[in-house]
């Protein structure tokens, strides 16, 4: 048997050879977990694909706009941030989409919250025009600091905490990493049917359109939008609320 350095010493050159020749399939952490921001070959043969490969934005552009925002996102260290900029919903640097919409699809991110901070994940987001004010329309994944931020104890029964569907379901059974750790998200749909997973846990599920969703809409800020959230086919949106968080391994494959 091969002493235990010996072992780690050879696992890790191998992994830094296949990050030269194939950075992509690059499987540098214990087990089959892939680096972060890289899909293994399990994850490429179901149709994965990386909406951020950690070092660039391309993929994405501002809310209602052609281009980046000039200002409040930055990429560093594999990161996506959104800096802090006051609290204020999309005024500083503004939400970004994708440059590709969806429909039936599975999503799956990691988020690091800063104390205190507000952030989303909104699909099928469509840009309605004329443009109202603050963040894009869109049904939304919730990202939230429970503890600090007042909006928690606002809505119905908790439907404005991490990972509810925003002002309509809230999340339950909840497993939550503390600030400062990195959580898990994930959304799936499968055209109707929607699900939201924390950290391995399934929080919530519902029909779009369906007539609990109907009844939750009705009771909330969305109730004279119409058709909200019915859309065929939408943008993925990351959130700026004014508040820092950071965002990796943001993955997505079509259903």
């Amino acid at each position: 048997m091969k002493p235990l350095n010996a072992v780690l010493a050879l696992q890790f050159w191998t992994c830094l050879l296949l990050m030269v020749i194939s950075p992509g399939e690059a499987l540098c952490q214990q087990g089959t977990e892939p680096a972060p921001n890289t899909l293994s070959l399990q994850e490429k043969k179901e149709g994965w694909k990386l909406l951020f490969d950690g070092t660039t934005m391309k993929g994405w552009r501002g809310a209602y706009s052609d281009s980046l925002p000039a200002k409040g996102w930055w990429v560093k260290d594999g990161l996506l941030v959104v800096r802090a900029s006051g609290g204020a919903e999309a005024a500083y640097g503004g939400d970004i989409v994708t440059a590709d919409e969806y429909s039936s699809f599975e999503m799956v991110v990691d988020f690091k919250l800063t104390e205190g901070a507000n952030s989303g994940i909104k699909y099928f987001v469509i840009e309605q025009q004329p443009k109202s004010p603050g963040s894009a329309i869109g049904l939304e994944y919730q990202l939230l600091d429970d503890t600090r931020h007042p909006d928690a104890k606002l809505g119905i029964n908790g439907n404005r905490t991490l990972a509810s569907l925003y002002d309509l379901i809230p999340a339950t059974n909840k497993t939550v990493y503390p600030i400062g750790q990195w959580n898990h998200a994930r959304i799936v749909v499968r055209g109707k049917h929607v699900e939201h997973w924390l950290n391995g846990t399934k929080v919530l599920e519902y029909e779009r359109g369906g007539k609990e969703f109907l009844a939750h809409k009705a009771a909330s800020k969305f109730k004279d939008r119409e058709g909200f959230g019915e859309a065929p086919q939408g943008h993925i949106l990351l959130q700026d609320h004014g508040d820092q968080v950071f965002f990796r391994n943001i993955k997505i494959r079509t259903l």
